[in-house]
């Protein structure tokens, strides 16, 4: 403990204005490389890397382990390769942005859905489901809720237009330019159409014993995998309907049931952030209430 404190007092004395830039350049590279990956896949990502280095910087200073600390240091210049491969998207997206001149958006502006808003656009989205589903026109609707779908929405032809089933129904009308591809709904809004969305590798749709289930079933059930979105695809073949959520799928459901399930997914998620604000309101009762005895 005295050697620790000997050398924090050894390193402010050496502490000068070109140390204060110094950290100042690290300090904003960071913030720039995490601002750019925010709200996207590699954001949770990223924080798993920055959380197992720190471990290993402490585990290699606070304790002796020759082996280890071989074992980490023969490593790392290949972990350091790997970094750029594995977020070469959103590095690519990000040199792209400083080329063209766009500022990197450092604020994200979240998004608040009150009960009726969600209600209004789960029977948006039912209304259409079950007329899509009638004339057995394929159609893929992704429900955006705590996580960012900001770069699938990228993939398409953004809109910014209200939900309603008429203007979903002209979506997914065989052979229009906006056929292919999900429609991304994030509260009331549909914030884009056309847009690619990752395909499922888990296997689950292959050990189905139907196996009329194609690209769109793979796709909703890559973006429940990939995200907390739920995706409801309407089969071209059979005019069923399905659910997916957390690389789950709920097959052949009907519109009320799909409407039940809608509503409990998005009471589940007030809920919970009714939760945090009531914690967060005794939190601060409890923390007045010492401030006042003090």
């Amino acid at each position: 403990m005295a050697n620790m404190i000997s050398e924090i007092l050894f390193l402010i004395q050496r502490f000068n204005w070109l140390s204060l830039l110094d950290i100042f350049l690290v300090s904003a590279i960071f913030y720039i490389i995490l601002s750019s990956l925010k709200n996207t896949q590699a954001q949770t990502l990223m924080r798993g890397v920055i959380i197992l280095i720190v471990l290993i910087a402490m585990l290699t200073t606070l304790v002796n382990l020759p082996a280890f600390s071989w074992l980490i240091k023969n490593t790392l210049p290949a972990l350091l390769f790997a970094i750029p491969v594995i977020f070469m998207p959103e590095l690519r997206r990000a040199l792209e942005r400083l080329g063209s001149g766009r500022p990197i958006s450092f604020l994200q502006k979240s998004t608040q859905t009150d009960l009726e808003v969600v209600q209004r656009m789960i029977k948006a989205v039912v209304s259409a489901a079950s007329r899509l589903a009638v004339f057995r026109q394929g159609a893929l609707i992704v429900l955006q809720r705590r996580d960012s779908l900001r770069e699938y929405e990228d993939t398409g032809v953004k809109m910014g237009a209200q939900v309603t089933p008429e203007l979903l129904l002209q979506i997914f009308y065989p052979n229009t330019p906006l056929h292919d591809g999900a429609a991304i709904l994030v509260g009331d809004r549909i914030t884009a159409a056309a847009c690619v969305m990752p395909l499922s590798a888990s296997g689950v749709l292959n050990s189905s014993p139907e196996r009329q289930m194609g690209l769109r079933h793979r796709a909703a059930l890559g973006i429940s995998e990939a995200s907390d979105a739920i995706a409801v695809v309407v089969s071209e073949e059979t005019g069923s309907i399905s659910l997916a959520h957390r690389g789950r799928i709920l097959r052949r459901i009907s519109a009320d049931k799909l409407e039940n399930v809608l509503m409990a997914f998005y009471q589940q998620q007030a809920e919970a952030r009714e939760k945090d604000v009531i914690r967060h309101f005794f939190e601060s009762i409890f923390k007045d209430h010492k401030e006042g005895k003090a």
